[in-house]
């Protein structure tokens, strides 16, 4: 079916909403997945996917700017970019607005995060890959480039055991 994607296993709504922000609201997944390789772009407009990552940890945070709760996430994510180590981990946040980089920037500058890296995907193109019908969500891949764990949510990325948390698929195979 074009235009969408199929939920991995264990992706499925829930029936009951979860009221916690914390790391355990996120789902580890019971083995990786492979995906496939979609195009979003950086700052600069060149295309990039998620093979440019391989070998490290690839922290993929999908947001825009029209949802309040991806807005209250954005400055948790930049403190938690500032804290993982370059060499194993990257932090991909990537805005899904229709008007891409034009819209971003000026907000992210709004917010006092003008050195906040964000990457853009204004077709939506990552819907081939991950369901995106609730934002914020986060998609972690580990370094074969394979899914492990997601939630589909805020997340308090503020969270002392962030890291540890992370940590954890440096050697999922």
């Amino acid at each position: 079916m074009a235009g969408s994607c199929i939920a991995y296993p264990g992706m499925q709504p829930k029936d009951k909403p979860v009221s916690q922000a914390g790391l355990d609201k996120i789902h580890i997944l019971p083995q990786p997945f492979p995906i496939a390789q979609v195009d979003f772009s950086k700052l600069d407009d060149s295309k990039v996917d998620f093979e440019a990552y391989k070998g490290k940890v690839v922290v993929i945070n999908v947001w825009a700017t029209w949802c309040p709760p991806c807005v209250r996430e954005l400055p948790a994510l930049d403190r938690l970019a500032s804290k993982i180590d370059k060499d194993n981990f990257v932090l991909l946040p990537i805005s899904i607005d229709a008007d891409g980089k034009e819209i971003v920037q000026p907000f992210l500058a709004s917010l006092a995060l003008e050195e906040f890296e964000s990457y853009f995907d204004p077709q939506q193109n990552l819907r081939e890959v991950f369901p995106l019908e609730t934002i914020p969500a986060t998609f972690i891949l580990n370094p074969q480039g394979e899914l492990v764990a997601y939630v589909r949510s805020y997340v308090d990325w503020d969270d002392e055991n962030a890291i540890e948390f992370l940590e954890q698929f440096k050697t999922t195979n």
